[in-house]
């Protein structure tokens, strides 16, 4: 019957020159610790400070309108660091904020005009700044007028149902005492066609805002006879009451300076255009955006002197941590002088110093325990071999399955010579060579015959 042999413990692999031994042995160690630190810290990258996306989404405006433009002039902005800007057209502020505040349209961030955020909780938002003024404009019919209140009983076009100007225009028109249901007739037009309804008298007035207050279209309204812009003398007071809206003047002669258009000051108050975001917009892009904002919206303009904006005061939305930040010292030094890819990386790593120090003191600590592992695991391999042709021995063998033992231990034998052992090991080691001679002796005592 043949007698079932125990498998046989691989031996060591020596090939060539046995200090490749002890020098694979530092390299693996080495490595395979390298390779632990490098992996958690991947993980933490990844987990802790993501990469920024490649690709983020924006809700602008209707077709042609300020909003879609900014946006646009965003998108090439971003392209030039290597972020896709996908620019998604709109019904205007109302249907921005909707889309933001809903995480299945995935919105990243919009142009929200101020007073439309009545009733929501935006506390899933920030703002990254003011960029523009929208500013309210009132034309009516005749001469003289200064309130809103005085409006009351008569034909007032108020912006298209859903739009950003009709909420804000009936706010307005509610702190005056006109509500919808009463004797003044509120018609729901903004634009090109309020104003035709306006000049043609089918109404008494025409509150227009953002787009709809274009210079030219002032300008031809002005020049029609019995059109008259409403100054706002109470514009500190709405101010007050409304913290979104801001006062803003007409500067004599600013629409027109050779024909002095308008003759006087004119005193409006507007809302801005916030460029609010989700609160998880990665702190890059939020730089990026303020950054593209900044060459956008940074020039003088009818309503603005230079530098005006973007702006980080708050108005309906919190400014983000990021964006307080990067108004106060700009771009870091890595952003201003590498490209934003590699910035990008450079900044993950400053920020992952502390937890690559806590990570680097136990790896260092790892490598000779490791190292000892990996030395006493081939002593150890040794004693498998040996154990496994003591117990061959020790049973009942033929002759030449004793001479194949022999073979076996004069293998290990040979392999042990040419073996390179570390000095602190040298016990190990010699201590091994006895029990190779121990087990020959027993092979020899049992092809002998003796016990």
């Amino acid at each position: 019957m043949k007698v079932h042999r125990p498998h046989r413990p691989r031996l060591p692999h020596l090939a060539g020159d046995p200090a490749h031994a002890e020098w694979r042995d530092h390299t693996v160690t080495y490595i395979a610790v390298a390779a632990l630190v490098v992996l958690m810290v991947t993980l933490v990258v990844w987990l802790v400070d993501p990469a920024p996306p490649k690709t983020i989404t924006m809700s602008a405006g209707p077709h042609d309108s300020s909003f879609l433009v900014t946006a646009n002039q965003y998108r090439k902005i971003l392209a030039r660091n290597g972020i896709t800007l996908k620019v998604l057209e709109s019904d205007g502020s109302v249907q921005n904020l909707r889309r933001l505040l809903d995480p299945k349209q995935h919105v990243d961030l919009a142009l929200v005009q101020g007073g439309v955020a009545d009733g929501l909780d935006t506390s899933s938002l920030m703002s990254l700044g003011s960029v523009f003024y929208v500013p309210v404009v009132v034309f009516y019919r005749g001469t003289g007028l200064s309130e809103l209140s005085e409006l009351e009983g008569k034909r007032i076009a108020i912006g298209r149902e859903g739009s950003g100007t009709r909420l804000l225009s009936l706010k307005l028109l509610e702190a005056n005492g006109i509500a919808p249901g009463g004797d003044t007739v509120l018609v729901p037009s903004d634009g090109m066609q309020a104003a035709t309804q306006l000049v043609a008298g089918e109404v008494d007035a025409a509150i227009l805002n953002g787009d709809s207050a274009t210079r030219g279209l002032m300008l031809r309204l002005l020049k029609v006879p019995g059109i008259s812009v409403m100054n706002f003398d109470e514009a500190s007071a709405y101010t007050r009451l409304f913290p979104y809206l801001d006062e803003i003047d007409l500067p004599p002669g600013v629409l027109d300076l050779k024909r002095k258009i308008p003759p006087d000051t004119i005193h409006l108050i507007s809302p801005t255009a916030e460029l609010v975001a989700r609160s998880d917009l990665h702190p890059a892009i939020s730089d990026l955006l303020i950054e593209a904002a900044q060459e956008v919206h940074g020039m003088p303009g009818l309503l603005q002197h230079a530098g005006e904006f973007p702006s980080p005061v708050a108005h309906e939305y919190q400014i983000s941590e990021d964006a307080q930040r990067y108004y106060k010292t700009g771009k870091s030094f890595l952003y201003r002088t590498l490209p934003f890819w590699l910035a990008s990386i450079g900044d993950r790593t400053l920020v992952l110093l502390l937890p690559m120090a806590v990570l680097l003191f136990p790896a260092m600590r790892l490598i000779p325990a490791l190292y000892r592992w990996r030395i006493r695991s081939r002593i150890y391999r040794y004693y498998g071999a040996l154990i496994a042709i003591e117990r061959d021995a020790l049973a009942d063998s033929t002759e030449e399955e004793r001479k194949r033992l022999f073979v076996e231990l004069d293998d290990i034998e040979a392999s042990l010579n040419r073996l390179r052992m570390p000095l602190a090991y040298a016990d190990a080691f010699y201590v091994l060579r006895e029990h190779v001679g121990f087990v020959r002796s027993r092979l020899t005592a049992a092809q002998d015959g003796r016990p």
